[in-house]
């Protein structure tokens, strides 16, 4: 029998890259010149890689379907992450609430689907996350949940494994988790 993988899923905006604020509600970047990955991150996602993990993006970008994000700008930010960190795969939803799909975080359709194709342990697996449909679907599928910690999210209290500061804090809890596996 092979041996499964574990993975560490991540929330893209605002985890991965900076979010952007309009009107004073967190956005996703519409353009490629608003996309701007946060600082350490490289760092912390060659750190998983070592450790044996897989880094999968799972993302809601209902900005796709509500008009506001063009395809080929999401394809140009995919691509820029691919090319430049060390991520095995990006998973978008592009579709917004109403749309009642699988794919949308709550729902951990894309960490299912994930988890299929590379074969992983999802027990041994963590989401890190910045919002409560993250948290949500991390735990529905099963993985330990670390939730990043922002100034938009303050109101998160329950449901997450840990909550931290950053993704370099994240990195210690997964390590130190890893060795009591």
């Amino acid at each position: 029998m092979k041996e499964s993988k574990r993975a560490v899923f991540l929330d893209r905006d605002g985890v991965i890259n900076k979010v952007i604020f309009r009107n004073g509600k967190v956005s996703s970047p519409w353009k490629f010149e608003e996309f701007e990955i946060l600082p350490g991150v490289k760092k912390v996602l060659t750190k998983f890689k070592k450790m044996g993990f897989l880094n999968i993006v799972v993302s809601n970008q209902p900005d796709v379907k509500r008009g506001f994000l063009k395809k080929e700008e999401l394809e140009k930010m995919n691509q820029f992450l691919i090319q430049n960190l060390p991520i095995d795969e990006i998973m978008i939803c592009p579709h917004d609430d109403n749309d009642y799909c699988n794919c949308r975080k709550p729902k951990p359709g894309l960490i299912l689907k994930a988890t299929k194709k590379y074969e992983i342990d999802l027990k041994q697996s963590f989401f890190i996350g910045d919002g409560w449909k993250d948290v949500e679907a991390g735990k529905k599928a099963g993985c330990k949940v670390i939730l990043k910690k922002t100034n938009y999210n303050k109101n998160i209290q329950k449901g997450p494994d840990f909550i931290v500061n950053s993704l370099k804090e994240a990195l210690e809890i997964i390590k130190n988790s890893i060795q009591k596996i």
